[in-house]
């Protein structure tokens, strides 16, 4: 076949799936390009499997990237001809974004289509029409005010995604600027990335630009990211963030690096339920009702102010119930900042709609590169159980199957071989389980930190861990986020949340602070032999191939 060039990496086929050679000399370069607007299915050793479908197509275009760029990617990195029919698909979807706009006029909302039969199409929708006012015309209708948020989610249902245009209202004025120097006497530095992240969310300034997600690796500085922003916006902001650590950090920072004095950073948490100028709260707090059926009595809390700019952190873990009032929030500037727009509860349409389409996307890759990030080892150590606990496995019922594997005794020791292997270095131990990390605490040393840490405990630990007089720490789940600990270069995984790939995204976070020595981070993640764990294990490392990080096996 004449056509055919055996060194490129890619088989682009029909069904939209695209198949990535992973030995081949341009793997790395098609990898980088391709996952801009293609999901990562699955990376087994040497074939990889993505997927182009209309939500990373229509994310490709809003952070700016052409269909045109896309298919000329295919065909640049392609081994066979790329089959006609994929690239009239990306043309046809990426045409879709922005068919039907949400714009503004005297008199309200607006609903604008590009021409006659769409405006009859979404007329008809059950899914549109309901949102839908009067029909101003051949191509428009009014919109109720209300109905904006769900008006967007139906729009992306129906395949029709649209460009929101209609601006935002303006929030109580608030003056921040970042500071020249920190309170440390050290000069603050803006990367050119973190810049171009905050330009690419701010847009077209004041009256259109703002609403969106920002995509970071973990260590990439998307606090950063968000107090540029704020500087930009220059109005009341409201920050929602996945724990009280989290919380502490962003106040850290903000008092840090903007000049906000102390009394403008206000905290709605279960201590005390003030807010301010800039105020800070927790998904947890947030979502807290009296019973099952109850109220979720501290929504007020977004109407408390007028905010100018509403920040999500990690917004690939937003619950779904922030959803339903993000819904009647599209009048407020809303900025998502995440490692991953991966959801395990597969709600990344709701992200894309109502939080905002990607604004910018920094591949993981690209920042090792730079120097931003540490470089990174990524090893699955696999663990034979023993007949006894193989056979307690095989009888336990499915539900508890997975524990029983998560806690595998022969675990202990290939810690403490790590411990020895890596003597020397910033350890931290992570786990899904308090009585196996209480035991592996006891083995190593090492203190625990759980949910029921106190608080004032937990900030003395970590900054023990920062002054290196605590050479490890063991973690529960309170250490996927937000946990500030720039000298940590070996993280050991004895147990994970199944096959959470936004976990994993969290968890290597941890190890990725680039290193005064430039070192390498190792991850290491432990897996029992013939059991489910393996099955998450390949579900997880989907993550870590799709960031271009190598993934090595030992054992089994």
């Amino acid at each position: 076949m004449s056509d055919y060039i055996p060194e490129n990496p890619l088989i682009v086929q029909s069904d939209q799936t695209v198949l990535l050679e992973v030995h081949s000399p341009r793997a790395d370069a098609a990898r980088d390009a391709l996952v801009s607007f293609a999901e990562l299915v699955k990376s087994p050793e040497h074939i990889h499997t993505y997927r182009i479908t209309p939500l990373s197509i229509w994310n490709a275009r809003a952070s700016g990237l052409s269909t045109g760029r896309m298919i000329a990617t295919l065909r640049e990195y392609a081994k066979y001809p790329v089959p006609e029919g994929v690239a009239q698909e990306i043309e046809g979807l990426g045409r879709r974004y922005g068919l039907a706009v949400i714009d503004r006029d005297e008199a309200g909302l607006l609903l604008r289509v590009a021409d006659a039969p769409l405006a009859e199409l979404l007329a008809r929708d059950r899914q549109v029409s309901p949102l839908l006012g009067e029909r101003l015309g051949d191509l428009a209708f009014r919109v109720p005010l209300g109905v904006r948020g769900l008006l967007k989610q139906a729009l992306v249902a129906t395949g029709y995604p649209a460009d929101d245009l209609a601006g935002y209202n303006a929030g109580q004025e608030l003056p921040v600027t970042l500071r020249a120097l920190t309170c440390g006497g050290e000069p603050l530095l803006i990367r050119d990335y973190q810049r171009a992240a905050a330009a690419a969310f701010y847009r077209e300034g004041r009256a259109q630009g703002g609403s969106g997600v920002i995509v970071l690796p973990c260590g990439a500085g998307k606090t950063i990211v968000g107090l540029a922003i704020m500087a930009l916006v220059q109005e009341n902001t409201l920050i929602l963030t996945t724990s009280q650590t989290s919380m502490e950090q962003w106040r850290r920072e903000l008092l840090d690096k903007t000049d906000l004095p102390p009394d403008a950073v206000a905290q709605y948490n279960s201590q005390r339920k003030d807010t301010g100028p800039v105020t800070l709260a927790t998904y947890q707090m947030l979502t807290w009702r009296p019973s099952r059926d109850g109220e979720f009595v501290h929504f007020g809390l977004f109407h408390a102010r007028s905010w100018g700019l509403i920040i999500y952190d990690e917004v690939h873990l937003l619950p779904a119930p922030v959803f339903r009032i993000t819904a009647e929030l599209q009048s407020r500037r809303r900025l998502g900042l995440t490692a991953t727009l991966i959801r395990e509860d597969g709600l990344e349409k709701d992200v894309f709609a109502l939080i905002g389409p990607k604004r910018y996307d920094a591949p993981w890759r690209e920042l090792e590169g730079q120097g931003w990030i540490a470089a990174a080892d990524c090893m699955e150590i696999r663990v034979a159980q023993g007949s006894e606990r193989d056979m307690e496995y095989a009888l336990a019922p499915r539900r508890n199957q997975f524990r029983v594997a998560a806690e595998n005794p022969r675990k202990r020791a290939v810690v403490l071989d790590l411990l020895e292997r890596e003597a020397g270095h910033r350890i931290l131990v992570i786990g899904e389980y308090i009585s196996q990390l209480e035991e592996l605490a006891a083995d190593t040393g090492f203190p625990l930190l759980t949910g029921k840490t106190p608080q004032s405990e937990r900030e003395r630990l970590y900054q023990g861990f920062r002054e290196r007089t605590i050479p490890g720490l063991v973690l529960s789940r309170v250490g996927n986020f937000a946990v500030d600990l720039p000298d940590a270069d070996v993280l050991i995984q004895v147990s994970g949340k199944y096959g959470s790939r936004q976990e994993e995204a969290q968890r290597l976070g941890r190890v990725l602070r680039p290193k005064q020595d430039g070192r390498r981070a190792r991850f290491y993640t432990l897996v029992s032999l013939r059991t489910c764990e393996e099955d998450f294990a390949r579900h997880r490392q989907l993550f870590l191939t799709e960031q271009g990080y190598s993934y090595r096996i030992e054992g089994g």
